[in-house]
This record gives structure tokens, sequence and C-alpha cells, in this order.
């Protein structure tokens, strides 16, 4: 049976999986209503966080398909997954055309040599333009360096979420079949008599994990066969070897993965036996055997403190609440997610590095879904020196808004040293692209929520580390840090919101140190949102205001992280995010003020 491997890439909400699950389910791989996007975070968010592998059969023919995230944060994913397969569909908007993200994953497709499938998907929608869309990608080709054999590129037309795909925009098609049969002609053959007689030589480039079979290698098989129970040489880029065993073999069919006794040349498989296996070495039969290209990471770009939760609410809401289970937990991230860097050195907390506000902010929020606790220290981005010069890393951001508003969004911009390459009119808004440090955009996506009143969209992806650009200058706030424990009364919180924005409802649970608001002045105030309206005898019926309160704002993970001061940490657990000071007494606080 012939193989052939693709992958589907895009910018974020584009239709790569909608896509994908239409081709599972016309090929009749899955039943009605089965998504790639099983994960409940993935549900929920409705994005790709994890890349994913499944398999289809069509007309004799095994393809071999990965989603891919559309996220910049999870860049690492989409890298590897690339170097694994043969072809590309590359899934534009036909109203949005291409997107920040879609520059990413093509820009690196082009490089490793492969030759894309254009999907120009949601061509229902009342502003969609095709034909405008068709030709801002192939300029984006031209842009990105296109050799003439990728700009021959195959266009196919679809309506993903109805699942049809046309040729010709005027088509009259009902299905899939035109992408299929694009696929078919377009992509390579992975498989062959002549590979499968090779030596064997295999790359994993993804991780996963299973509770009984331990580190699980998800690999591309480019030369010869592979047995359950086989011995093999692992190397790496270094010239290490060291010895395995395959215990368990795995294929993919559909969603599912399907235990087999071999596999050969050109499929994509899962392997379980190898502990330390790890992306990018070679799994091969002999010591004589070159090991395959290395597959090289994003470096992480942004680092925090992690520590257990020792406020006076700590183990309220958690089952796992110890130093040695949030180790645990950590160390079992690490086997799958090769994006993040962990440093357990330090005995009272451990060094997260990650990718983004993101990539951290999917970990915590799995964490505390398992009913762990735990408390974050703020965000700092990673300089490091290259060169004897200091570089940190920098970030493209798109940004779209209604051209009334693009004023405030630029001089904010401007302020925090991005740098304006672009501006465009778009469908009756305002495109802007800045190229900003990631200093720069800590903390500026709640400002720009509230100055573009929620119409603005913000996309940014990492374009790689350049010089350090000095101080940057924001708008700080103080914070509002309770100076007792209690319930927070409806009076009390009526007076304070005059003084900034506040982070707590009525009848909200305090303690001595959290953080239940802002002060819009930028000094620090200790305040007692327990305080109740003194009763009188003096009082007339009609004498009492009602108590309006404006609505707090949400702390959600990203959103503390954003808005938390160096002195501060982030509390979360199953059931709530709270902001607190690090010193929890106001006495403490001052004399450390006084001592600095």
């Amino acid at each position: 049976m012939e193989i052939r491997n693709i992958a589907i890439i895009a910018h974020v909400d584009h239709g790569k999986t909608t896509l994908t699950d239409a081709l599972m389910q016309q090929t009749k791989m899955v039943k009605e209503g089965v998504s790639m996007d099983s994960n409940a975070l993935e549900q929920e968010r409705g994005i790709t966080i994890y890349s994913k592998n499944t398999s289809v059969y069509y007309k004799d023919t095994k393809i071999n398909i990965v989603d891919t995230p559309g996220h910049a944060d999870f860049g690492s994913e989409v890298e590897r997954v690339l170097r694994s397969i043969d072809s590309v569909l590359l899934v534009v908007d036909a109203q949005e055309g291409p997107m920040p993200q879609t520059k990413f994953v093509l820009k690196k497709s082009l490089d490793l040599g492969l030759k894309p499938i254009v999907i120009i998907n949601k061509i229902d929608k009342p502003a969609a333009d095709p034909d405008n869309v068709h030709e801002m990608v192939f300029e984006l080709f031209m842009d990105l360096g296109a050799n003439d054999e990728q700009l021959g590129f195959a266009t196919v037309y679809a309506i993903a979420k109805e699942g049809v795909a046309k040729i010709n925009i005027d088509d009259d098609s009902k299905d899939l079949t035109p992408l299929l049969d694009t696929i078919i002609a377009q992509v390579s053959i992975a498989s062959s008599e002549e590979k499968e007689k090779k030596p064997l030589s295999v790359q994993p480039f993804n991780l996963g994990y299973d509770n009984f079979l331990g580190r699980l290698a998800i690999s591309r098989i480019y030369e010869g066969k592979i047995k359950e129970g086989q011995k093999v040489i692992i190397k790496n880029t270094l010239g290490d070897t060291r010895e395995g065993k395959i215990t368990k073999l795995f294929s993919f069919e559909g969603v599912e993965r399907k235990e087999v006794k071999e596999a050969s040349a050109g499929d994509i498989i899962m392997t379980s036996g190898l502990p330390n296996i790890y992306i990018g070495e070679t799994i091969c039969e002999n010591n004589e055997q070159e090991a395959l290209p290395a597959i090289n990471i994003d470096e992480p770009t942004i680092s925090l403190n992690f520590l257990v939760n020792n406020s006076p609410f700590a183990g309220r809401d958690g089952k796992f609440v110890t130093n040695s289970q949030l180790k645990e937990r950590l160390e079992k991230e690490l086997e799958m997610n090769v994006g993040l860097k962990i440093n357990f050195s330090a005995i009272d907390h451990y060094k997260i590095y990650g990718r983004g506000e993101m990539h951290i902010a999917i970990l915590l929020e799995n964490m505390r879904r398992e009913g762990y606790e735990m408390q974050i220290s703020q965000p700092h981005v990673i300089i490091k020196e290259e060169d004897g010069q200091k570089v940190e890393p920098f970030e493209e951001v798109t940004i779209n808004v209604p051209e009334e508003m693009s004023g405030t969004v630029i001089k904010k911009l401007n302020s925090r040293r991005g740098n304006l390459i672009e501006m465009v009119p778009e469908h009756g808004n305002t495109k802007i692209i800045f190229e900003i440090p990631t200093r720069g955009l800590l903390g500026y996506k709640n400002e720009f929520v509230v100055d573009t009143r929620g119409e603005g969209i913000l996309y940014t992806r990492v374009i790689g580390f350049k010089p350090h650009v000095g101080e940057i200058e924001k708008h700080s706030v103080g914070s509002m840090a309770s100076m007792v424990t209690g319930k927070a009364l409806g009076f009390s919180l009526f007076n304070l919101q005059e003084r900034g924005e506040l982070y707590i409802k009525a009848n909200t649970e305090v303690y001595e140190g959290m953080v239940i608001g802002n002060v819009s002045k930028g000094d620090d105030m200790a305040v007692n949102p327990i305080k109740g309206k003194q009763l009188t005898n003096m009082r007339s019926s009609g004498a009492d205001e009602a108590i309006r309160l404006t609505t707090p704002i949400d702390l959600t993970l990203e959103t503390g992280m954003s808005i938390m001061k160096e002195d501060e940490y982030l509390e979360i657990t199953p059931d709530n995010i709270r902001l607190r000071k690090q010193l929890l007494k106001e006495t403490e606080r001052i004399k450390k003020r006084r001592n600095n």
C-alpha cells in the first residue's frame, strides 16, 4: 500500500482541525462528532495546542495527517512535525488572508524544501475574496523566497465545516474528493520496496506518555522495517550511541492507535520501550549507520519561578500541594513538552522556561484541573549575551483595529519600544504591524482590550533575538492589598472602586496581603475590604444609596501573569486564582522598601 505523509498548517481559527475532522468522517475513519481537538482545554479555547496524528485511507493509499497548533507559543510543535512529512496543506481564510502564524509556518515549510498545497477555506463568508487572497498568498511565497517549483503550488477552495472542496470556485462539488485527489497527485510517495530493503532508520519528531508504557516516541520510518521486540541502536547528533528494545509498536488509524507487529519505510508510528528517547535522535540497526540530521527546537523566551502554595488559604481546594508532588508532575511534563525547560536546582522554587505566556498558562491550567495547587512569580523575558552583546527576544505583532482607535494603539506600542513596520486599511479596519521586544508586550494585552473596547484583534509571533533596547517605560498602577482576613463587603468595595479597578466581587473571602484590585495613582495601598456601614439610631428609610459595583477584572491565568508585579505571586488552585503580595504583612513590606 502506498503511503503519503502531510501536515496541516494555518493561523489560529482558519479551519485546520475542522478540515481534518471532515476528512476523517468522509473516509469513514471516525464516527460522527469525533474531533482531533480531544483535549478539554482545546475544545474550550477553540484552538489546537498539541500536534496530533491521524490517518485516512483513500484509493488504496494511506494518508498520514498531522494536525499542528496555530498559536505562536506552540511553534516548536510545528517545526518538528514539518521535518517528518513530505508536503503541507496550507489553510488560509478566504476573508482574512495570510496572517502572522501563516507566515511563520510557511517560512519553515519552504526552507525545508516542501511544496505546499494551498487551501483557501471559508469561501462562503460574506466578505470572502478568494481571488485576492490567492494573490496575497502568491506574494507571500515570493516574499519568503519560494523557488520556482514551490511557486507552482496547487490551489483548492473549501468550506471545511460543510466538508466541501473545489478545484475551481464555480465547480459543483458535494464532498472533499477534489482535495483528496490533489493530495494523491501532488504529494510524493513515502513508501517503496527499495527503501524497505535498506537498514532501519527512524527519527522521533514528537513524544507522548502513557502511565503503563512510559515514554512514547512518535516517529517517521525513513528506511527499513521495524518490528515489535526488535533490538535497536539509538544515536544522537553528538555521536553517542546506546542500545534499546522496542516493546510495543503502534500505527495510527483515524484518531486511534492500533497495535501492530511491524511497520515499513514511509509510515508514521509510535513506539514504547525506549525510556530516554528524545526528539531528533536516530533509531537504527547498527553502529555503522549515520545519524539523521538534528531537529532544532526553538528556545524559550520567558521564565518564572514556580513555588509551593503557602498562602493562608493553601490546601483548601487542591489534592496535590506538596513540593514532591509538584516536582513529580513537572518531571512528567518534561517527558513530552519539549518547548519547556525546568531548573530543579533551587531549594525553595523551580525555574520554568517557556515559549510565551500562553505556553506556560496551558501547563498551569492543566495542573490546576488535575487538582494541583501552586504559585508563580512575575514572568521575565530571557536576556542573554551573543558575541559580547546583550540580546533579547523580539516579536512581530499584527493588529487589526477600527481606524479611530489606531492612533492610541500606535502611541502605546511606540512608548514600549515598538517599531512600526506597516500600516494598511483592511475591510474597514486598519492593519498595523509592529516589531517589538517581548518585554514591551508583557502586560499590554489587557490594555489593548480596554483601548479598543474589545473590537481589536492582536496576533504575535516570536521572530528571534535582537539587540537589547534598554529601559521600557510602562504605565504603572499600584496594588490594593487587603490588610485583614474575612469576607469582602459590598459597602467597602463600593468606596474602594473609586480608587482603581477591583479584582474581586462582594462576599469573596480575602486574607491579609491578598491583592484585591489596583490603584490608578501608582502607589500600593493597604485597604480594609470587610468594613461594613456604621449603624446609628438616626436613620431614615430612604437615606441609603443603592450600592452599585462595577464588574471586576476577571483574574484568569494570562491576565494574572500580565498584571502582577515584581513583589507579588499568582496563587493558583483548582477553584481559585488569586493575586497576593509575597510579604503578606504591610509592616514587612514597608520594612523591605526602607532597606532597599
